[in-house]
């Protein structure tokens, strides 16, 4: 639970307190290696200080004077605290060999014989060394030296001596500065830390790591479902992103990460767009044998252009869904142009029966009976596809809107078609076929077109003919290509991609399509497989 409760505190507090620990750490770290190094520097200092001063004193000739006169006697003290002050010793002591004291801090005990302790080694053997003893005015660090005479013999003891009390204060006094320098840098380390998380925090837009973690799920999740493909860049054009849909309408394979972009969508111009600041929509780019609608617009930072954002569609599926749409849209064009032929009719019929004309009625409705007789004879009883027929329907209609004759081969035959040839391949190719023949025509003094279709062996065959102007040899190459149109714009709006869509639809139901320019006309003939190879293989 507490480990928890760390971890959901905020970036800022997890920044300043990481830089906090880590700087108080190495504080006390350093600082209690730097006043161990002290402490042993001046402890070991007082020892090596304690002996020399005890040594030199006890060379002295007016101290072994000092020893066997008495009248020298007096000077020794004075002598003594000269070198006591000058060494910062806290006491020297002088003892005869009787351990008489002869010099001492305090009055009091001059005179006193005391029995050697911590001298005893120089009283006897005349050892110079050091020790911590408590004997003479407290826990103190001494040097003791023995004094010797011109026969080799010990005449006295020289103690000189440190007290530990007055050591610690000094070695306080020394840590003292550490501790306040220690202080003041943890100080500075948590203003520093403080800004230091500040400032990242506003680069990161004020977000916790965990809700930087949810935005990258929730961005890979919304780049994955989306079918256009996204590539972003750095400020120096390399790729920075690429999603699963770039991928597959690239198609690459692996990550483009850190290459340029212009390796993946050449022929862009990202100079402009990094110089004017403003996106470039709807460029078409034709690349891996597809033509891509791209964007691209610039990333910008403080009005600073830091990167681009292509983003990118095959135009192949708009360009199906408007030709669904259009297809649709001619479709109910058909049941509205047949609508109004039989309003027309009726409106006729109804005044010839005012006008009492009724011989005139019977024929005409007799005539009305045996076209339609014939029609339905050759679409029901020779057609045997639901769809086909349904479409040859409604072009009767269209056409005899437009005043064109429209007629069916009476040798026609077809049966039910494969379900690889669907409904809306066959809108596309009959009705393209059939409508573009019917507004060659529409001008004609004596418009006609004939639709024909046989099932013979492996293959269908649909055959369109009008006796139009004809299709001159140096355009037939021409007529499939998107936009081309030998149509003016009408109030229909742009034309020019119906053979294209025709063309299309055969080659992917692997079919052939003719077109043959005649005198009389134009005569078009799709073959089309019964057989769907890729199922067959």
């Amino acid at each position: 639970m507490l480990f928890k409760n760390i971890t959901n505190v905020s970036l800022q507090t997890k920044i300043t307190g990481l830089l906090l620990a880590v700087i108080v750490g190495l504080i006390l770290l350093l600082s209690g290696f730097f006043a161990y190094s002290k402490i042993e520097q001046i402890i070991s200092n007082k020892y090596n200080l304690s002996m020399q001063t005890a040594r030199t004193v006890s060379l002295l000739p007016s101290v072994t004077e000092g020893l066997t006169e008495t009248q020298s006697r007096q000077s020794l003290q004075f002598l003594t605290d000269q070198f006591s002050m000058e060494n910062d010793a806290d006491f020297i002591i002088v003892q005869d060999k009787d351990g008489r004291i002869l010099t001492h801090p305090k009055d009091e005990y001059l005179g006193r014989i005391q029995q050697f302790k911590s001298g005893y080694r120089a009283r006897v053997f005349g050892g110079y060394y050091n020790m911590e003893t408590e004997e003479f005015i407290g826990p103190s660090i001494v040097g003791i030296a023995p004094i010797m005479s011109s026969t080799g013999s010990v005449q006295g003891v020289v103690t000189v001596g440190y007290l530990k009390a007055n050591l610690w204060s000094l070695i306080y006094d020394r840590v003292e500065i550490i501790l306040y320098v220690s202080i003041a840098v943890i100080v500075i380390g948590i203003l520093l830390g403080y800004l230091l998380a500040r400032h990242i925090r506003k680069e990161i837009f004020g977000y916790e790591p965990r809700e930087i973690a949810e935005l990258y799920r929730n961005r890979d999740t919304l780049l994955s479902s989306l079918n256009e493909g996204v590539v972003a860049t750095s400020r120096d054009s390399m790729v920075t992103l690429i999603n699963e849909s770039a991928k597959k309408l690239l198609d690459v394979g692996h990550s483009y990460v850190n290459k340029p972009i212009s390796s993946l969508l050449p022929n862009l111009d990202y100079q402009n767009v990094y110089e004017t600041k403003k996106g470039k929509l709807n460029q078409e780019l034709f690349i891996n044998n597809k033509t891509l609608i791209v964007n691209l617009l610039p990333i910008l930072t403080n009005d600073k252009v830091t990167g681009l954002v292509a983003t990118f569609r095959d135009k192949t599926e708009v360009t199906e869904m408007l030709n669904m749409l259009s297809e649709v849209k001619q479709y109910s064009d058909d049941l509205r142009a047949q609508t109004h032929e039989y309003s027309n009719q009726m409106h006729l019929l109804h005044g010839m029966l005012q006008l009492g004309k009724y011989d005139e009625v019977l024929e005409m409705v007799g005539q009305e009976i045996n076209h339609h007789d014939k029609i339905n004879r050759h679409i029901f009883d020779q057609i045997e596809d639901t769809n086909v027929q349904a479409i040859l329907i409604g072009k009767f209609g269209k056409a005899s809107e437009k005043k064109v004759d429209f007629n069916i081969d009476e040798n026609s035959y077809l049966s039910p078609l494969p379900s690889h040839i669907e409904a809306s391949d066959l809108m596309i190719i009959i009705g393209n076929l059939i409508d573009n023949a019917v507004d060659e025509v529409s001008s004609d003094p004596n418009p006609g077109v004939s639709f024909s279709t046989i099932d013979l062996g492996n293959d269908i065959i649909f055959e369109v003919t009008d006796n139009g102007r004809g299709i001159e040899k140096e355009v037939l190459e021409q007529i499939f290509q998107p936009g081309y149109s030998m149509k003016k714009e009408g109030l229909e709006g742009k034309k020019g991609f119906g053979l294209a869509n025709v063309k299309s639809t055969v080659d992917k139901l692997n079919g052939v399509i003719e077109v043959a320019a005649t005198p009389d006309g134009t005569i078009v003939t799709v073959y089309i497989p019964k057989t769907d190879e890729e199922v067959a293989e």
